[in-house]
């Protein structure tokens, strides 16, 4: 436990000491937002209706923006050894970083969100959709991408092959989270769509760190 804390408390001071790094992906979020509005017009109808993938798709993206460095400093400094010889499970560990990793870059998302919603003239009920799936998608995205990071954490520039491999797979994510804040446009239920992003975030929650880990230690050998 004092383990998982301290890989925790690194984690958070090291982000905090590349406040510039952590920035990048959320000013990304901002500005792929605002483009779309000046591309398309500032029609009230057009935006209302294409506001939610538009957040959903810059959500993606600067989440992968930002996605390469889960693993990054650890492999570079040696950390990374040091944790595959710990007494603690690595995959626990895994759900530290990636966790941690979510949380450093979702919260500023999240606190945006409202503002860039306005925006985007979503109505209420677009909204609360809209942060229901990036409540349950943005982990998804985190763990599923924690693969990705760890397949290429060996590589250099390997961002660019890590956009490849994984924004084919988070199609279907992106599918059923604006497919449930075009219901709530409509003021119809969305549960189903949210059933099916939550059991893929449960079923990346109980396999990912494993497959992080494995591929963690072909990495580094």
């Amino acid at each position: 436990m004092v383990a998982l804390q301290s890989v925790f408390l690194k984690d958070v001071a090291l982000a905090y000491r590349q406040r510039a790094e952590l920035m990048q992906p959320l000013m990304f979020f901002v500005l792929v937002i605002t483009l779309f509005p000046l591309a398309i017009g500032p029609s009230p109808e057009t935006l209302q209706r294409i506001g939610g993938g538009v957040i959903w798709v810059a959500a993606i993206l600067s989440l992968l923006l930002g996605m390469e460095r889960m693993f990054r400093d650890d492999f570079a400094d040696g950390s990374l050894e040091q944790y595959m010889l710990s007494p603690t499970p690595l995959y626990l560990i895994v759900v530290v970083k990636v966790l941690t990793h979510w949380l450093m870059h979702i919260v500023p998302l999240f606190l945006i969100s409202p503002l860039l919603a306005l925006f985007l003239n979503l109505t209420f009920d677009m909204y609360v959709a809209l942060m229901l799936t990036l409540l349950l998608g943005t982990p998804l995205i985190s763990f599923i991408g924690g693969i990705g990071v760890a397949l290429t954490v060996g590589l250099h520039r390997g961002g660019v092959l890590l956009a490849l491999l994984l924004i084919p797979i988070f199609i279907p994510l992106l599918i059923f989270a604006t497919s449930a804040i075009e219901s709530a446009s409509m003021l119809l239920p969305y549960h189903a769509q949210l059933a099916i992003i939550a059991a893929l975030l449960l079923f990346s929650v109980a396999l990912s760190p494993m497959a992080i880990a494995y591929s963690l230690k072909v990495s580094q050998n």
